[in-house]
């Protein structure tokens, strides 16, 4: 197997180019640009600078949101950044959680994702694909590609966004990988790929099939605990940002929350309720993956922290790594919080990286 890759993903933001320019220096392979419109900056824009601040980082979406552009928009976009980067631009697709819900709809519906895939894919190879609008279907590709405007060459990878069965059946039907934010322990990265084994035994296969997770990671001093203040403040807004999630899985499909929210389950929910429901939905991910807003502090308990990314000492955190690669899993992805981020992927680079 080859070695674990390290990327990171970031809040669109063009204050942080410098970042992901310190990322690139740091050994990180890639990075993820997330794409959410009513939180952050536009991810393309994000992806044109780039292309010039770097040299041999993969560039890519993280992820993309299929149901705010068509797929032949998407794939217009993502050929233009690869005319810039050519062969260092990959595509994460997914059908929107975050990006929708905050502005008050559901994301898409598998069906629709399906067919989403169907016609991004082909396009993305500079091919004819059937494209669906109202209603009416043509069928379309690019018809200028050879004239500078886009690049289908070197191949633009897919990384399909996906959890539940579904989903994942998706991402082995279409894509070239998955991106996921499946626990980083080695049984749940083992599990992740048994079922996508049982899918498509290709994609069972680390070396033909990668697989990314969304994470973070808190290298601790000797002695020092995951419950510790700066333990909070480098994992904490990936932490609640899961409290976020679990919310809204409960609130629409009536899953009940796992045993580590249920102490403080109540009283998250009261807090929510206090903002209208006509309003509510631009109050869930404040501070999304960012910071932890003030009234949210006390809901980042050790255990949350614990369950959700990886903290230990720097020799615990490589046997770790170790187990994870083993399991099958090829890429650890780190969102930390804006504040402390640069120390964050510093730290890991020196202590955790191979």
């Amino acid at each position: 197997m080859a070695c674990m890759e390290f990327g990171i993903c970031v809040a669109s933001r063009p204050a942080d180019l410098d970042y992901v320019v310190q990322a690139e220096s740091l050994g990180y392979t890639h990075a993820w640009m997330a794409d959410s419109q009513m939180i952050w900056s536009d991810v393309y824009a994000m992806l044109a600078l780039l292309t010039e601040r770097t040299t041999t980082m993969h560039l890519g979406t993280g992820v993309a949101v299929a149901p705010t552009r068509p797929a032949p928009v998407t794939a217009a976009a993502m050929a233009t950044i690869n005319q810039l980067a050519p062969g260092r631009t990959f595509c994460g697709i997914g059908t929107g959680n975050t990006a929708m819900r905050t502005m008050g709809h559901k994301p898409m519906k598998i069906a629709e994702f399906d067919q989403y895939l169907a016609t991004l894919v082909p396009l993305l190879r500079g091919e004819e694909a059937p494209f669906t609008w109202r209603g009416d279907t043509a069928h379309v590709k690019h018809l200028m590609p050879d004239m500078g405007f886009v690049a289908f060459e070197p191949a633009i990878p897919v990384y399909v966004s996906a959890f539940g069965p579904r989903a994942l059946g998706l991402a082995c039907q279409h894509g070239d990988g998955l991106i996921t934010s499946v626990p980083p322990v080695p049984a749940a990265v083992a599990g992740l790929r048994q079922k996508l084994a049982e899918i498509d035994p290709v994609a069972g296969d680390p070396l033909e099939f990668p697989v990314a997770t969304l994470t973070t990671v808190c290298v601790l001093d000797e002695g020092e605990s995951a419950g510790s203040a700066r333990c909070k403040e480098q994992t904490g807004a990936f932490a609640i940002a899961s409290l976020h999630y679990a919310y809204e899985q409960w609130v629409n499909f009536g899953r009940a929350p796992s045993a580590t929210l249920e102490p403080f389950w109540d009283d998250y929910v009261a807090m929510l309720e206090t903002t209208p429901i006509e309003r509510r939905h631009q109050r869930i991910h404040l501070g999304h993956n960012c910071w932890v807003i003030p009234e949210e502090e006390q809901f980042v308990t050790q255990e949350l922290i614990e369950r959700t990314c990886m903290v230990g000492t720097a020799a615990e955190l490589r046997e770790r790594v170790a187990a994870l690669e083993a399991a099958g899993l090829n890429q650890l992805v780190l969102l930390p919080p804006l504040d402390c981020k640069a120390e964050v992927i510093a730290r890991v680079s020196a202590d955790v990286m191979p």
